[in-house]
């Protein structure tokens, strides 16, 4: 694969907007890959590369079967990443997640056993069957990219991603994520039912020639490095932002703390996450610099779960996604 830093011609060395398009085809063929065995559910594999390469964390909600497990697998396929998977359950403990130490009795010395944190892409499945102690755990996981295991730090491999996921129809022996722990996903990302010609799709897909209903990935190609994904990110992180789009992105923010149904509005890093999401937004649209229509995609997956309704608006059966269309449609965004 070729590299975003490469030349592009011979003659010449590559402008930023060459860069940004060679970037964005690389991305364009990693949703592809995905796309083999994630059937439909194209925004959500938007949404979700988008996260990655602006180097955040992902929450998806989905009822069960939705292909949430598929896609995390997908995805670490796409770059020969290590994936590891945990199903969190009302007994998990903090050290089931992270790891802990052990004492050799052959050498006499304590000894780190690394939990499955330790890897690229941590799915967190139905995190929210896990009590808060653990829920908890990853919180600086997720903000330091550290372990702390006996006094001692350990650093994660990059790039690193957790992608969580609820069920929305469960709530018996369910713990719910506290504000905190939610602020520090970058997204939340929504799955809903196929439509019915990507279900027929689905159904012949995993029913050829296969015996059992096991996740299989073997038609998606490694086609990038670890390092190449974390180059990736360093060019998310330089597309241009204009002043006015960054004042955009705050106003938005600000609007909902007292918009009409809005009990709780979104905090700064509201702000800052709609602006990464944008950014990444860019390049997958082969562009080195955001336009409003990327703070406006953004919107919805970055901050749906930074906000709480009010209970008048439950009571009318309003959701945080309408009430967020209805402020994106009411605030101007100035002329790209």
């Amino acid at each position: 694969m070729t590299d975003i830093n490469e030349t592009v011609a011979p003659t010449s060395a590559p402008s930023n907007a060459d860069k940004a398009a060679q970037a964005g085809e690389i991305v364009r063929r990693l949703s592809e890959e995905v796309r083999r065995v994630v059937v439909g559910q194209q925004a959500v594999v938007e949404q979700v590369l988008a996260c990655f390469l602006a180097g955040g964390h992902v929450l998806i909600e989905g009822v069960p079967g939705l292909g949430k497990t598929l896609l995390v697998k997908a995805l670490a396929k796409t770059f020969s990443g290590q994936f590891n998977r945990i199903q969190f359950t009302p007994d998990l403990m903090p050290a089931d997640v992270m790891g802990h130490s052990i004492f050799d009795l052959k050498d006499q010395v304590f000894s780190v056993r690394k939990g499955p944190v330790f890897t690229n892409l941590l799915l967190a499945d139905e995190i929210n069957r896990a009590p808060a102690k653990t829920q908890s755990a990853l919180l600086e996981v997720m903000q330091e990219r550290q372990v702390t295991i006996e006094g001692t730090s350990h650093q994660l491999a990059s790039p690193f991603m957790v992608l969580a996921t609820q069920n929305p129809l469960e709530n018996e022996g369910t713990y719910p994520l506290p504000e905190a722990q939610l602020d520090r996903f970058l997204v939340n990302v929504r799955m809903q039912y196929p439509n019915e010609h990507d279900e027929i799709a689905m159904l012949q897909q995993v029913t050829a020639n296969r015996i059992g209903d096991g996740l299989d990935v073997g038609a998606v190609n490694a086609l990038v490095s670890a390092d190449m994904v974390n180059k990736l990110q360093q060019f998310v992180a330089r597309i241009r932002v204009d002043d006015s789009l960054a004042a955009y992105a705050v106003q938005l923010t600000r609007a909902t703390r007292d918009w009409p149904g809005i009990a709780i509005g979104a905090g700064p890093r509201g702000a800052i996450a709609l602006v990464r999401i944008a950014r990444a937004m860019a390049l997958i649209a082969g562009r080195d610099f955001v336009t409003p229509d990327d703070i406006k995609s953004a919107c919805l997956p970055v901050l749906r779960h930074r906000i709480a309704l009010s209970p008048e608006s439950e009571l009318d059966g309003l959701s945080t996604d309408s009430l967020l269309k209805a402020l994106v449609e009411q605030i101007p965004a100035p002329r790209s």
